[in-house]
Formats: structure tokens, sequence, C-alpha cells
């Protein structure tokens, strides 16, 4: 039950526009247990001022009257260490090669899916000892090729764990070592898993509320499936950080210049997990194209030989075009915290669905100046700790599970019959 409000509090937020370099009129509006007021009058007090969110961040969403007072770090100007924000790709490589790694010791649990594939679960060891069973539960995604390994993923573990959560790693199949048992790989454009996981997870701790914090393409699954899921979605809260959201789009900015430097190492990465399994794949007929997914320099080239056929689909950018999140914002009835960086090389700033996060009153969109991909060097632990987003991250969560906030739309976390999981051991 969300707690009750002596008064009305008053909130100003004053949005940057980074395509026109400028500060977007100040808002203020103010709220009580009974109504919200809103008006376009600048706000010149002190006190008014000290609630404003700095104008380093661009901020919209029709979810902002509900989730700005929840974030204090928005109140603070984005400072990014110094040399590393210079340029966006130094920030992105830096990140991915140099940030801290934790030490956890983690619990893998494998499922085998109703299609006879297998996920990994990576459960912080010690938590069913150390923790009630009505411990809010957290599902990380990493992003494409990622898992429970990566830094960011790693450092987003702990800090939840800290606060008392039970915290789960979903490395998708072939990713963080988990193994690959049919000839099908994940994509973009799957849910069946997901699905599964959360079932699962939710069997497992009946009584505990469920969120999920996604990176990049997890990011991509976790919005397209809080969407798809929409009313009935067992989810109480997401985060979204450096999402494609637009896959076509991406995939354009992907083959130029120097992203073709994180193009290839992709391919690579996709390439090196397909080589562990290849013998799933022999003799497969129709439009599948083993040898050039097997050798594949791209992304695109990964997709086009195995992926997109996996999928149904009749080709790359009809793939690509079906699996984007930005057509899943306006089903989202969960509350969802978008994150993205203006200069992110990967997620670009121009395929975000702003219009559909403004018309959502369950989204909120907060985007940085600089970041990277997967990077936000920047805040106190910079630049070796936990990237700047994870306080944000960590404060919208802690207010959805204290205040038990819940979209405006439905207040239904029912998620349904759940079907058994069977388990593989390995």
């Amino acid at each position: 039950m969300a707690k009750s409000l002596a008064g009305p509090i008053p909130i100003s937020f004053r949005p940057y526009n980074h395509t026109t370099n400028s500060l977007i009129t100040p808002l203020r509006f103010s709220f009580s247990a009974r109504h919200v007021t809103f008006s376009a009058a600048p706000m010149s007090t002190p006190a008014a001022a000290a609630t404003t969110t700095h104008p380093s961040f661009e901020i919209l969403g029709g979810a902002h009257h509900r989730f700005l007072p929840a974030l204090p770090h928005l109140a603070r100007p984005y400072r990014p260490f110094p040399l590393l924000a210079a340029n966006r790709h130094l920030e992105t490589i830096f990140a991915a090669f140099f940030r801290s790694v934790p030490d956890v010791r983690l619990r893998r649990e494998c499922l085998r899916t109703q299609d006879g594939g297998a996920v990994a679960l990576d459960w912080a060891a010690g938590d069913d000892r150390r923790l009630p069973p009505d411990s809010p539960v957290l599902i990380l995604l990493p992003g494409l090729t990622g898992g429970s390994e990566d830094s960011y993923v790693r450092h987003m573990l702990i800090r939840a764990r800290s606060n008392g959560w039970r915290v789960v790693v979903f490395n998708s199949r072939g990713c963080g070592d988990s193994p690959v048992t049919t000839p099908q790989f994940y994509s973009a454009s799957f849910l069946g898993d997901m699905r599964e996981v959360v079932s699962h997870v939710t069997g497992r701790y009946p009584n505990a509320n469920l969120y999920g914090v996604g990176w990049s393409l997890g990011a991509n699954i976790l919005v397209r499936y809080v969407g798809q899921e929409s009313h009935n979605c067992p989810l109480s809260g997401a985060v979204s950080l450096c999402n494609p959201f637009n896959l076509v789009v991406a995939d354009e900015d992907f083959r130029k210049g120097f992203n073709i430097i994180y193009d290839k190492a992709l391919s690579k990465a996709l390439c090196k997990i397909f080589k562990k399994h290849a013998l799933l794949f022999e003799d497969m007929g129709g439009e599948f194209n083993i040898p050039m997914a097997a050798k594949a320099k791209s992304v695109r080239e990964f997709d086009d030989g195995l992926t997109r056929v996996s999928f149904g689909f009749k080709s790359v950018d009809e793939y690509y075009s079906n699996s984007s999140s930005s057509d899943s914002i306006k089903h989202v009835k969960t509350p969802l915290l978008c994150i993205q960086a203006a200069n992110d090389p990967i997620a670009p700033y121009r395929g975000i669905p702003r219009e559909d996060i403004k018309e959502n009153p369950n989204c909120l969109l907060v985007v940085t100046p600089k970041g990277g991909h997967l990077g936000w060097v920047a805040g106190d632990e910079a630049p070796l700790g936990a990237p700047w987003t994870d306080p944000l991250v960590t404060d919208f969560i802690q207010y959805l599970e204290r205040d038990a906030v819940t979209a405006p739309e439905t207040n239904n976390n029912n998620p349904g019959s759940k079907e058994a999981l069977h388990h593989l051991e390995v």
C-alpha cells in the first residue's frame, strides 16, 4: 500500500533537449493523495530549485509525476569521468575491459525448457539460507552474448543483494556457458524462455515480488516481454538500460564507421558459441546457411544464416523489424524505467520511442549526455567501480517494492498458471 501524503509536495523538472542543446520550459506540479496539478510557470524559489532535476538530463514520460520524487540522483549533475568521456568509443571500450569484476559465489540452476532447450540461472550462493522466502527477487538479463561473468551484471547483483534482494542472472542459451541442447539459440524475437524463467521463479517464491533489469539486447527482450504480457505481467517493475529499441535503426548504425569494430567483436563471440555446439546444426536443411553463420563477419550475417531462419522470418530486415521493443512501449502496464545515453554508439539516440514513452503513464525515460554503451563511467565509484546507473536503478526498484507502486491501469500481478520446468543437471 502506498504511503499517505500529509499535503501537496511540489516537484519540478527541467528536461534537456539534446537536439537543440537547450532547456525545455520547466514544469511544476504538485501531488497529494487525492490529486495532481500541473503548471508551466518557471520555479524561482530556493525550495523549488532543490527539487529540480539537473538540466544535464533529458527526462520525459507519462510516469514522471510518480517516479521522479524517488530518484534524488537526478537532482545532481551528470559528471562523467575526465578524459574517458571525451569519446563515446573510449568510454565503451574502457568499461568493457577495465571495469572491476566483483567476486561473488554463484549457484547454477539449469532449466530444461518445453522445447527441449536449456537456460542457466545463476543465483547468489547462500541466499536461500540468508533471506526470507518473501524477499523481492531481481532477474538480470545481460546483453548479446553476455552472462553472469560480465562486470556490469555483477555490480548490479552485489548492490541489490546488499539491500536484501534475492538476485538471479538469466543466462540465455549458449551465453555464460549455458548449455545448448537443441539446434536453436535465443533471439531478440523469442520470449518463450523469458516466460518460462519468470514462471519458474514465481512458482519457487510465490510470496515475493519479481522485478527485471535488462541491458542492451536483454533490455529489448525485457521490454518486449513486459509489453506483450501487458495487464497480466507477473513483474512488479522493470528497468531497461542502453536498449537499442529500434533494431532496424540500430542495424543501420552498426555498419558505419567505428561501429564496425563492435560488429566484428560481437559476431566473433556469436561464432565462438556456435562452434562449441556445431554438431547440433549438422544437416540442417531449408534456408539455413550454416557455413555463413559459422564464419560470420557481422551480426547481420550470423542472423541471416541462422537466427532469422530458426525463428521463421523471411529476411533479416523482417526479423529486426518484428523484434524491436519500440513497438511494445504502448502496451506496457508495468512500472518501467528506461535509461539511455545520448552518445550510445550501439543503441542510437534517434531510435528511442519518445512519443510512446511520453503517452504511457507507466514509463519514465532518463537520457544522460554521456555514457557510451554499457559504460556510464561516472559517479562516486568511477572509473573502475559500478556504473553511474546502479544507484538510480536501485532507488527505482526499492521505491516500487517499499511503496507497492503498481501501474494505474492495472493491479494484476497474478502470473496465472505456472507450467512446470524440468531440471537439467550439468
